[in-house]
């Protein structure tokens, strides 16, 4: 116990050293593969959900970048994808035209939410990460960027939402804030990287800028308010968990789009996998060593991001509170083959305020 609250106390001297601004700050506690086990608090920022938190777990490192800072990901593969900035609820359109100098209209059925909008419309990326696909809900919201320029049509863009600065009530959670506006945006490919034309939809006249792929990195992520490219993610293999607001698909029946808070996904881009372990299955997360990891279990979340997500919480209810379920853990494999068993301990402070998650996690050996 005394060892957990020294890990403990690590993290909040350094959480409280944490940049909540539009660059990304990097803090790392005194552990490094932690054999005993270690206890974090990722930097969500409170009810808002203002961050965007990047986890290593080899290191005890974690880093935060505000989610309003990015629109759009560059993918830095041999294929040419490019994501939107599903942490503001971002969708896109694909409209019939390559001509930018053409004015657009808004198109409000172009959004994220429960009941208006299909997932097979194809507005957002697939919530798996696959990035391939062929639209109508698979891959990315944008088609693959074509080496013939006439093929790449102009997209109308709903930048979905700024940060909530309203203070929620104790337990809840408030994201959104005032609408972000809309712009028309076409990619090309430029080189071995792309070239992004963008205007507002009114605007006979567009700004061009040319960004290049990192190979360091999944994405190079490109910011419309800044006209450049702003480093978002750490280097591909240097991150393992990323906390976030999230746009996910939603079975109603039919699968919608949905927009979530407390989401967590894995880089599986970057070569991270993990399963989840029911302790009625697995035995306890105290008593879960090596010898219990199973290979085999790893292999779904090569094909998707999600394992995690939304699966370590209860949503609450009109008479509940959201919390953490007690009745699972996390087996996790980095790029650098170290296995780590990982804990939820809680979603909010002392005081019932949400974005304060507390995790504890342990190398497995």
């Amino acid at each position: 116990m005394k060892k957990s609250l020294l890990f403990l106390s690590f993290a909040l001297l350094f959480l409280n050293s944490c940049s909540s601004d539009d660059t990304t700050s990097t803090d790392t506690i005194a552990v490094v593969v932690p054999s005993e086990g270690a206890v974090l608090q990722p930097a969500i920022g409170g009810p808002n959900q203002p961050n965007q938190v990047y986890v290593d777990l080899s290191t005890g490192k974690f880093e935060t970048v505000n989610r309003a800072s990015w629109d759009f990901g560059f993918s830095s593969g041999t294929d040419y994808r490019v994501i939107l900035n599903g942490a503001l609820k971002m969708a896109v359109k694909k409209l019939e035209t390559s001509d930018m100098t053409l004015v657009q209209t808004i198109d409000t059925n172009v959004a994220v939410g429960a009941g208006t909008t299909l997932a097979s419309n194809g507005y957002v990326d697939n919530p798996t990460g696959i990035l391939t696909g062929d639209g109508a809900g698979l891959g990315t919201a944008i088609a693959e960027i074509s080496a013939t320029d006439a093929d790449n049509k102009v997209y109308l863009v709903n930048l979905g939402y700024a940060i909530s600065t309203e203070v929620p009530s104790v337990g809840s959670v408030s994201i959104d804030g005032a609408s972000r506006g809309w712009k028309k945006v076409r990619i090309l490919r430029s080189g071995s990287g792309y070239k992004i034309q963008y205007a507002d939809l009114a605007s006979t006249t567009f700004t061009e800028k040319a960004i290049a792929k990192d190979m360091d990195f999944n994405f190079t992520f490109f910011s419309l308010s800044a006209a450049k490219a702003v480093l978002v993610q750490p280097e591909k293999t240097n991150w393992d968990l990323n906390f976030t607001p999230f746009t996910n698909y939603l079975n109603f029946g039919t699968e919608v789009t949905y927009g979530y808070s407390d989401f967590i996904v894995s880089n599986r881009m970057g070569g991270t996998q993990l399963y989840q372990v029911l302790v009625a299955d697995g035995g306890t997360y105290s008593a879960f060593t090596k010898a219990n990891v199973v290979d085999a279990n790893f292999s779904a979340s090569t094909l998707d991001q999600r394992m995690i997500g939304a699966n370590w919480r209860n949503g609450g209810g009109p008479s509940s509170l959201p919390s953490i379920k007690t009745d699972r853990f996390y087996v996790v494999k980095d790029a650098l083959g170290n296995f780590y068993k990982l804990n939820f301990l809680a979603m909010t402070d002392d005081t019932g305020v949400r974005g304060n998650v507390t995790f504890e996690y342990a190398l497995l050996k």
